[in-house]
């Protein structure tokens, strides 16, 4: 374990599931709400992301009384490199576990992009172990043959090994500094010298196969929990349509959602401060006010 001097205590630890190492980030209580009598949050980063991403939001929801556990999700970051399995089951299978081996009794799963569809998952096989859901710049989706060969061109694409912490703060963020210091944070320095991703592309693509396939409308459809979904500008790589929020908003009518003017994809990397003032209110109205389900 390792821990920073921070107004919220932070550790580091591994629950092992079925052989595959899962490592997160665990953001203890502290501050003004050093309490922690607050629901305990799971946070899930997106495709090729990492949990170190959330420290801006997590930091905030521990000193606000919250516990915090970031995952690397399988496949990602200090987790298990290379899985056998990619399936989205076992993606969700890891979210429970680590929400049982914790401790976390009924959590807030919150998760951004991927990580937000194994949060929805999880919340529609899972009921029991998730109080609340947050979905950041996610929802279930569509069939999309052409993902699986759109997410592999991409990560084919990337200049590596960076040979600064800069050039791939330039890279990956296109400008945007905030979401080119999250991407960065993912990356290691190997014995070459330079910056390599912390995951194996073609584990990225497997992981995105399901969802090539099929729309998730009935797991979405099955959520009870208090729901709010926070998106992104189109204009700025947001990727939840009018026309899928609608049909979100259809099948479960107390949906809450929130759009973040000028933030794109990486609502989180972007806007951590709003994001995190969305989150708290929507569950002091969710679970606080009474309104859990729908």
């Amino acid at each position: 374990m390792t821990a920073t001097d921070d107004t919220a205590r932070t550790t580091e630890g591994v629950v092992v599931r079925d052989g595959v190492r899962l490592a997160y980030r665990d953001h203890h209580p502290g501050g003004a709400g050093g309490g922690g009598t607050r629901p305990p949050v799971l946070l899930l980063h997106g495709l090729a992301g990492h949990g170190g991403e959330w420290d801006a939001t997590a930091r905030l929801l521990a000193r606000a009384g919250h516990r915090v556990v970031a995952l690397d999700q399988r496949g990602h970051g200090n987790s298990e490199r290379r899985p056998a399995d990619t399936s989205r089951a076992a993606y969700v299978a890891d979210a429970a576990a680590v929400v049982r081996e914790l401790g976390l009794g009924r959590a807030v799963l919150a998760g951004q992009s991927l990580g937000g569809h194994t949060a929805l998952l999880t919340a529609a096989a899972h009921p029991g172990l998730v109080a609340a859901l947050v979905l950041v710049e996610a929802g279930p989706g569509r069939a999309d043959p052409g993902l699986p060969g759109v997410i592999g061109q991409w990560l084919a694409g990337w200049p590596v090994p960076f040979p600064s912490r800069e050039a791939a703060v330039a890279y990956l963020g296109g400008g945007n500094r905030p979401v080119g210091e999250g991407w960065a944070d993912g990356l290691e320095r190997r014995a070459d010298g330079g910056l390599w991703p912390r995951f194996a592309p073609e584990v990225m693509v497997s992981s995105v196969a399901e969802n090539a396939r099929r729309a998730f409308w009935d797991e979405w459809a099955a959520i009870t929990c208090p729901v709010l979904a926070v998106l992104g500008e189109g204009s700025r790589g947001g990727i939840v349509g009018a026309e899928e929020y609608a049909e979100m908003a259809r099948l479960l009518p107390r949906l809450r959602g929130a759009s973040v003017p000028g933030a794109g994809h990486d609502v989180h990397l972007e806007r951590p401060g709003v994001l995190h003032r969305l989150v708290t209110g929507f569950l002091t109205e969710a679970l606080e006010g009474g309104t859990t389900e729908r």
